[in-house]
This record gives C-alpha cells, structure tokens and sequence, in this order.
C-alpha cells in the first residue's frame, strides 16, 4: 500500500497546484430526500490507512447518519490531491498531517482544521511510526543515525523533521542525517536489501520489518512530545464560512467517533479489514495511535518550532490560532 502522505494522513502539499483552486467552487454537499429527513453527502478525502479507523467505524456504529450525514469516503494516493481537493469543493473534508497543513497555509492557501484526527502513542519502542534497521545493524539508538541514510516518506515534511528532533535529543547531530524518499511500502525491503541504513516507518511497514528482524532504534513523534498531535480533518475556509452546520455536525460526528475508537480499540481494529488489505499477523500485531478528540496545541507550537528551524515554511511562519482554534 504505497503512502505519500506522513503517519498516518501523511500529506506532500502541492502549493502551486492549490493556489490555483481557492476561486472554485464553493464545496457544498448534495442533498437527498430520504424518509421525509434531508440527509445530506459528505465527501471525505482520506488515505486508507489504519490512522482514519475512526471515521470508518463511526460511520458503521451510524454516528454520521443520525446527524443527516451520508458519509463518502474518497481514497487517495497521496495528500498532493486532497488538499487541493478540499480547497476547489471536489471534497468537504480532508485527513492530513499537521505539517503538511502548517505548510499549505504558511503559503496562503485558505484551509482550517475543524477536528483532531491522530496522536502519538507516548510510548518509546511502540509508537505508530518508528526508525528502524536491520537486525545486526551498528546503530543502536537515535544519535547514531548522523552520518547514515534513513529512508522517509516525503521530504522536509513531519517526518525528517521529528527524525532529527530524536537525533538531536540522544546527543547526535541531526545536520549529518541524510534523508531519501521512499513510499512507506517498499522501506521493509529496502532496508533488508542494504538500500538505506535504517527508514522511518508508519503502519503496517513498521510491523512487516520487525516481522523480518528489523529493530526500532527511535520513536520519532513521541519523542518530539509523548501527546504529539500528528494529523487532522480540515475543510477550506470558505466551507467553514459558508456552512457552519454542516461543518460543526461533522465535528460533532468525528468527536463522537474518536471516543469510541479510543474505547474499543479492538473494534477499530477489525474495521481496518473493510477499507485496507491489512490482515494475518500485521493486523494482529499493528500499533494503533492515539485518537483524542482535541488538539495538544503544546505539541502543535513544539513542531512548527521545529519546522521553523528545518527551514520548510519558507519566508511566513504559519498562524497557528487562525489553522487550529
């Protein structure tokens, strides 16, 4: 399953491409008549991958449908099409990693996160994302990684940024990390083959190396911050403008559906099998992330920091209060 997009919702945000869309379309949803209600389609852009299990499993437990929502889940290869989707209309909603949002509206393109979507687990060793290397491999921990190439999914984006924040940390120096881009589903066999010393990998890439051997030396988003928020639902800001009921009853849903995921992890489990092709042992054996209902705004300031310093937001900074509250 080939992953352009960070962490689950990892997203490369094509800015020339979006700038383009911000005169489009409004974005409003379709309506249908159904049983005398007026229910209403919404368009979710996402990424299949085990971070939106939530937004499954509250659709099927109907959490979407009682607030007259006729959820439909459009998948993409990669955020490069869904934030651009969500800024012309072509999706209401959208599933990103932060970073990838901080970008985009670092570089004027009008967006606004509307509900959390993923965190960090807080846990070393068994997080959603981990850097990992081969069995027998010199490097033994984070600081080890300066001077040796780690794989990533995309480039100056969440994650080589949390990469050398947990180099930088165990007393290595994170300037000397070289990072190459690969899609998260060939980074197992690239890392068995000697292609890169070590790869930063999101499920269930992580689980398929360990399953092969491989040893996780760092846990990059906890160690940036244990509550670390990796990735949010989003609408453009004409939708947020527009159709502010539209836009507080999918809050109020995906809340709802955060909750329980939160509480049932086995039911979010299970439902990865019904929009993945997950299954055996890495279904059985995947971390799960944290799924809070709100945003660590702490964690949020801690990483655009970081981004900052990383240089990938280019001359303006972005508003964090304008993206996030």
């Amino acid at each position: 399953m080939q992953r352009r997009m960070v962490g689950l919702g990892i997203a490369a945000v094509m800015v020339t491409t979006v700038a383009g869309c911000g005169s489009s379309s409004s974005g409003a949803a379709g309506s249908t008549s159904s049983g005398g209600n007026k229910t209403v389609q919404v368009k979710v852009g996402v990424i299949p991958i085990v971070d939106v299990a939530p937004l499954y499993l509250g659709e099927k437990k109907g959490f979407f449908s009682s607030r007259g929502i006729e959820l439909k889940t459009v998948t993409a290869q990669g955020g490069a099409a869904i934030i651009p989707g969500v800024v012309s209309g072509e999706f209401q909603f959208g599933f990103s990693n932060v970073t990838s949002l901080m970008i985009a509206q670092s570089k004027g393109v009008p967006i606004k996160s509307v509900v959390n979507g993923v965190a960090a687990t807080g846990v070393v060793g068994k997080d959603v994302t981990g850097v990992a290397v081969k069995k027998d491999s010199p490097v033994k921990s984070a600081k080890d990684l300066a001077g040796k190439t780690v794989a990533v999914n995309t480039l100056q984006n969440i994650g080589d940024t949390t990469v050398r924040e947990s180099v930088r940390k165990d007393g290595g120096d994170p300037s000397k990390v070289k990072f190459v881009e690969l899609p998260f589903d060939q980074m197992p066999a690239a890392l068995a083959g000697g292609r890169v010393d070590a790869a930063w990998m999101a499920e269930p890439a992580l689980t398929i190396a360990k399953g092969q051997g491989a040893r996780v030396v760092a846990s990059p988003f906890t160690d940036t911050d244990p509550k670390l928020t990796v990735a949010s639902y989003f609408a453009s800001t004409k939708l947020v403008k527009e159709n502010p009921a539209l836009v507080k009853k999918f809050t109020e849903a995906m809340t709802e559906s955060l909750t329980y995921a939160s509480a049932h992890p086995d039911e979010a489990r299970r439902i990865l099998t019904s929009y993945t092709k997950i299954s055996g042992d890495a279904l059985k054996n995947l971390t799960l992330p944290a799924w809070p209902a709100t945003y660590d705004m702490a964690s949020l300031e801690k990483l655009a920091g970081l981004g900052e310093k990383d240089g990938i937001f280019g001359d303006k900074k972005p508003d964090l209060d304008a993206l996030f509250s």
